[in-house]
């Protein structure tokens, strides 16, 4: 017995050394990331001054490049164009404060990442701040700017201002996006709700990304019994952040008011049937294939749960000016028959 408790005793202290090795070298890694961003910036603001006291073009850069690399042979990101990014971030980024709090926070291709895809500074900043926070990938990253999330994030119409205190009802409404895009169904656009529900759930992963950062999975048609009537709930989630759970239901028409009052249904009786006494009031998300902004507001208006309303789409519009560059039909069949001939001769 004695022996069991040294043992037991001695992995509780052999896991917190662990966890300290692990934080510290979290520590380290975040803060060596930190001085190379800065020294990225530092880089970049000496080419800007140099350019301009000297009167330097730009193939002063080649010969910085090569100069850094016969110096430092062991450290990357002294190639030209990598010397040109950080020009660039440099010039863009004047305000030391926000290169330290916000940049400083991520890998140097991320930062990278978004001045390339991103154009307006303050949408920039979104996307690194973002970024940090949530710990994106560099593809996820990818993803969330091409879909502009940084329009649709906090775009809902909602009554969460009337039904919720502050500061929930502004992580709420910030929570929900308008519209969602689920790009990543194989399905057409005349599919049905227990269509799109079923695909949904089988793109669980994505489906989460696309709802966003605090988003878990309780159940699909989750079962409610009221007054002895059986009742199912299309999605049912938890936020982890809000600290409530989060009723979807999906609707493969535009919306309609009544929409709304079956969804308040839905939020009484969970909050009476399923919600502990610690969690925020549920909070309802109705998805629906087109809705009337105004028709939405006024329904909301009067409900007495919090509910919010966004659209969906299968898929992300393209801008104008990238359609002009897609190949026609007749161009891919070319492209291909090429192709298969290439394959055929080797």
């Amino acid at each position: 017995m004695t022996q069991n408790l040294i043992d037991q005793d001695y992995r509780q202290f052999l896991a917190d050394l662990k966890q300290s090795v692990y934080n510290a070298r979290y520590q380290a890694a975040s803060n060596v990331n930190k001085e190379l961003i800065l020294l990225y910036h530092h880089i970049g603001n000496k080419i800007l001054e140099a350019q301009k006291n000297q009167g330097w073009g730009a193939k002063v850069i080649d010969r910085i490049s090569k100069d850094l690399k016969a110096e430092f042979p062991d450290m990357k990101g002294f190639s030209s164009r990598n010397l040109k990014y950080m020009q660039r971030f440099a010039k863009e980024y004047r305000d030391l404060q926000i290169v330290q709090q916000v940049a400083a926070q991520l890998p140097w291709f991320h930062i990278a990442t978004i001045m390339d895809r991103v154009d307006k500074k303050e949408n920039q900043i979104f996307y690194m701040r973002n970024a940090a926070q949530y710990a994106w990938s560099r593809s996820v990253l990818v993803i969330q700017i091409e879909s502009n999330l940084h329009q649709r994030q906090g775009q809902a119409v909602t009554n969460f201002k009337e039904r919720l205190v502050s500061p929930q009802s502004d992580l709420a409404q910030y929570t929900l996006k308008d519209p969602y895009i689920f790009d990543f169904l194989s399905i057409g656009e005349e599919a049905h709700e227990r269509e799109i529900e079923k695909e949904l759930i089988r793109h669980m992963e994505k489906f989460i990304l696309e709802l966003g950062s605090g988003f878990a999975f309780v159940g699909r048609q989750y079962h409610l019994e009221v007054a002895g009537q059986d009742f199912y709930i299309d999605l049912l989630f938890y936020h982890l952040k809000l600290r409530c759970f989060v009723v979807i239901e999906l609707k493969d028409k535009d919306f309609k008011p009544e929409y709304a009052g079956k969804m308040n249904f839905y939020l009484s009786a969970v909050d009476d049937l399923v919600k502990h006494e610690t969690d925020q009031p549920s909070i309802g998300l109705i998805l629906c294939k087109d809705k009337n902004n105004i028709l939405a507001e006024y329904t909301l208006r009067d409900m007495n749960k919090p509910i919010g309303l966004a659209q969906y789409r299968f898929t992300q519009g393209l801008p104008e000016n990238l359609k002009t560059a897609l190949p026609t039909i007749e161009e891919l069949e070319a492209e291909l028959s090429k192709n298969f001939k290439s394959s055929g001769e080797k």
